[in-house]
């Protein structure tokens, strides 16, 4: 299937990926935080299947956007999550869900 070009992208989908361009390196956002950004805060699934829609990863940096509830989500270039992880932690952003850190505060 051949992916789409920027230019075929709907309203939308355009201000879904200009707000993940202004996401600093070694930052992270999730995808309801994202959608608020947008103006539409009901819409944080319908930002992850825009994420997963990504045309041009070197440019819109869609594994800077995670799940709200501290998982990392989903990765659609090839390698998934693992790459994800990957390139967060290239970018020196230490990803530790949520829980992770609550288990360390709370047993430790």
């Amino acid at each position: 299937m051949k992916q789409k070009k920027i230019r075929d992208f709907t309203n939308f989908q355009h201000s879904v990926f200009n707000e993940i361009k202004k996401i600093p390196k070694g930052q992270t956002i999730s995808y309801k935080q994202l959608a608020e950004k947008i103006g539409r805060p009901m819409a944080y699934r319908a930002v992850a299947n825009v994420c997963g829609k990504n045309p041009d990863p070197k440019t819109i940096p869609c594994h800077r956007v995670v799940r709200s509830n501290g998982d990392i989500g989903g990765y659609s270039l090839k390698g998934g999550i693992n790459k994800k992880r990957k390139l967060l932690k290239l970018e020196n952003k230490n990803y530790l869900s949520w829980r992770i850190i609550f288990w360390l505060l709370i047993f430790n």
